[in-house]
Order: structure tokens, then sequence, then C-alpha cells
């Protein structure tokens, strides 16, 4: 397999972005339960089908750019308002980065890496071996470094952020039962992580937003930093529910590049081993 990623990073961009088109739409068709999931959860947010559509195509690109950003040279990504970044480093403190599953997050983190130092990402690690391997090397490079959901991967995270580093995950990631709270999302409760708050409670991080818009014809990427509004709470559920408003206005930006096939409102799976998303040190 890592054979085939490392022939497909070979090709530009724009043809692996043709190739993940055809692809989001061949699953788009061929699935019944995705499209139910992927206009359920559409329309909870307040979209119709049509409005939202292109995020069909935009899911196979997520696909199909892998081999590209885990084994091609580094893909030029401008930033819009990494001025918030600059500022949050320069108080000395470590920054929590979250941005929902919206755009490229993959690339997100490796410019970041390039541009403003050292990040340590949260990843679940695959269940399956090849793939796992896979991963684990394609990954972790350079000033990026990788933490797995698990006690020693959160210890990892809050070392960093000691140490007034960078650390970045997905909030809207369903977290392992009894690692998180219910809370609303786009007007319905979701199992929603408390690991995001937690981690800049427990080290006092700055929390910034970041996604990484794809650009149309394989252009690129445009890498967005927003400021968090306002102060986390210290009540579990209150904070997951302004992380969740916080994902929800990213969203919104650019609906077209949101993975609406995600089982956001999925109950969560047993947590045995799986610790990160809650935070129990």
């Amino acid at each position: 397999m890592k054979t085939l990623f490392r022939a497909l990073s070979l090709l530009p961009l724009p043809v692996l972005h043709v190739i993940g088109t055809v692809i989001g739409w061949l699953s788009w068709l061929a699935s019944p339960t995705y499209r139910r999931r992927f206009m359920a959860n559409a329309h909870q947010a307040g979209y119709s089908t049509r409005e939202v559509l292109g995020a069909v195509a935009e899911s196979g690109k997520l696909v199909t750019e892998l081999p590209r950003l885990w084994f091609g040279p580094p893909i030029h990504v401008s930033w819009e308002g990494d001025e918030h970044i600059r500022a949050a480093q320069a108080t000395g403190k470590g920054v929590v980065l979250l941005t929902p599953h919206l755009g490229c997050f993959e690339v997100a983190a490796q410019s970041f890496a390039v541009l403003h130092g050292a990040i340590t990402v949260l990843y679940r690690p695959a269940r399956k071996a090849w793939l796992r391997e896979l991963v684990d090397t394609a990954r972790g490079r350079g000033r990026l470094a990788t933490a797995p959901t698990t006690l020693a991967g959160v210890r990892q995270m809050l070392r960093a952020l000691k140490a007034g580093e960078v650390v970045g995950l997905l909030p809207d990631q369903v977290p392992p039962e009894g690692m998180g709270v219910w809370a609303p999302f786009f007007g319905r409760d979701a199992y929603t992580m408390t690991l995001s708050a937690r981690l800049a409670q427990q080290t006092g991080a700055t929390v910034l937003l970041v996604w990484a818009e794809r650009l149309s014809w394989g252009r690129g990427y445009t890498a967005h930093v927003r400021p968090f509004a306002g102060e986390l709470s210290r009540d579990a559920t209150e904070a997951a529910a302004q992380v969740n408003t916080e994902m929800e206005n990213l969203i919104r930006e650019c609906p077209q590049q949101y993975l609406w096939g995600y089982a956001r409102y999925k109950q969560p799976r047993d947590g045995a081993g799986d610790v990160a998303a809650g935070v129990r040190p």
C-alpha cells in the first residue's frame, strides 16, 4: 500500500482532485446510507441538499490528496489571519488549534509546522496494522509530531503546551463513551469531547480556530485563522457547547467543504484503552 501511495504522490494535485471527485460521486451513488446521513446532517444545519452538494466531490478529494500530502514535496499554503498565531506565540504560552472536519485539515498541520514552528496533532490510530503503519510513518515529519488517543498521547500534548508549543485536534470527532458530554451541535445534541477545553484550561494556552480551504482546480490551499470568542467555561458541558458553536461558525464559512457524511450524532463507542478524548491524567 505504501508503494501505491508513493506512486500516486507523483501525480499533480489537480489530477488527484479530479480522481477524488469521481470517487466522491461514486460513493454517493453506491451508498444509500451515506446519502441519508449526508442529507440529514446538512438539513439539521439548515442547508438544502443542493446548497451543499459540492461537498460530495470534496469528500473524495480529501482521500485522493493524501498520497501527495504524505509522500510528496511540501505544498504551498497561503495563510489568512496568522497574525493571531504570532500574537499567541508571543505570550510564551502554548496554543491549542481547533478545526472541524472542514477543508483539508491534514495540510493545515503540515503547513503550520513549516511556517510557524513545532506542532503536535492528536490522531486515533488505525485498527488495521497495515494502515496504522502507513499513517504513523507518513504523518510524523519534521516539526510535526503526532500523539495517539491514549493517556500517553494526552501527556505528550500537555508537555508540548507547557513548553509553549502548539497542539492541534478535531473537536467534532465523537469521543469514546464516558470521555465526553452531550452538547448542542447545529441544534441537536451530539456527544462532544472535553479534551480541547481541558488542555487549554490546565495549561493556560490560547485557543485558536483554523481550517484549510481547498482551492478549485488543484490550485492549492488557504489556511484561515480565527480567534476563539470569549473565555471557556469551567463547566464541561458549557465549554463543549462553546466549542461546538465555534465549529459551526467555521463550517458556515464554507459548508461545501464540510464532511457532512461523518456520523456526528452517533452513540459513542466503548472507550476502553482510548482515554485521550476526556483527559484523565
